[in-house]
């Protein structure tokens, strides 16, 4: 579980989103010090400035597995290991004609980058004895959807987390796996409903407050706990009514 010791350490990996940059505003002022990882390390350097603690940045290739693993083992010997990691590094993208390349594109990062993440962080902490690997997911994982290729990857998501902390008990380490379940948020963003898209900073402290809980999986916002149990619960006839009628020509 994450403390907030001035020697504590924080890798968000895949920081340029806003929710990235809130959860790092938040962790920096509770005096924890920041590693963050983008592909372009020179975006952030604004943002770094206006930090109140620590903050170390590095690239993230996170198209090429094997040179992302070297990366981040590279940042992970330099920081003397990390006490909380935060994936953060899906896309969402959507096209009603499927084209392959969005498809490849959401499977390459969401899914390949993911688990190569994933399982060289938890591996490093292994190493180390002790940390907390949690993972920015979605409700979306829960069953499949229109961006096909989107909510398959965030099931794959949960279930590779899941297996990770049966390793962990295995092991018996404390290593804490945490699944941040969020509401539709990237589709609340887009259509910009107030009922469904919440603060972002409320969104990061909600985040926070559930890691240093320890929490297995978590609803982010809250709300969202009543839509992803009605969802799971859904018979298939009901689920699938978006029926796709043909629009009616003009």
């Amino acid at each position: 579980m994450l403390t907030t010791t001035p020697t504590a350490t924080a890798m968000i990996i895949g920081a340029t989103s806003q929710l990235s940059q809130a959860l790092a505003r938040q962790l920096s002022e509770q005096n924890v010090s920041l590693v963050l990882f983008v592909p372009d390390p020179d975006v952030l350097t604004d943002f770094c400035r206006t930090l109140p603690g620590e903050v170390s940045v590095y690239p993230l290739s996170i198209f090429e597995p094997e040179t992302l693993i070297k990366q981040l083992t590279s940042a992970w010997e330099q920081h003397n290991g990390a006490h909380l990691v935060i994936v953060n590094t899906g896309v969402n993208h959507y096209d009603a004609a499927l084209p392959w390349p969005i498809e490849q594109d959401i499977v390459d990062i969401n899914v390949r980058g993911f688990a190569a993440i994933s399982n060289c962080v938890f591996k490093l902490m292994c190493q180390q004895g002790y940390g907390q690997l949690a993972a920015i997911n979605s409700i979306a994982g829960q069953r499949g959807g229109p961006n096909v290729a989107y909510h398959a990857s965030k099931a794959f998501a949960a279930n590779y987390l899941q297996g990770l902390c049966m390793h962990a008990q295995r092991l018996k380490l404390p290593i804490t796996i945490s699944d941040i379940q969020l509401g539709l948020y990237d589709k609340a963003m887009f259509l910009n409903t107030r009922f469904l898209l919440s603060p972002i900073d409320k969104v990061a402290k909600q985040i926070l407050t559930a890691l240093k809980k320890g929490k297995r999986r978590v609803y982010v916002t809250k709300r969202w706990r009543v839509v992803a149990w009605i969802n799971r619960l859904l018979p298939e006839y009901i689920y699938n009514t978006r029926h796709w009628k043909p629009r009616k020509k003009s």
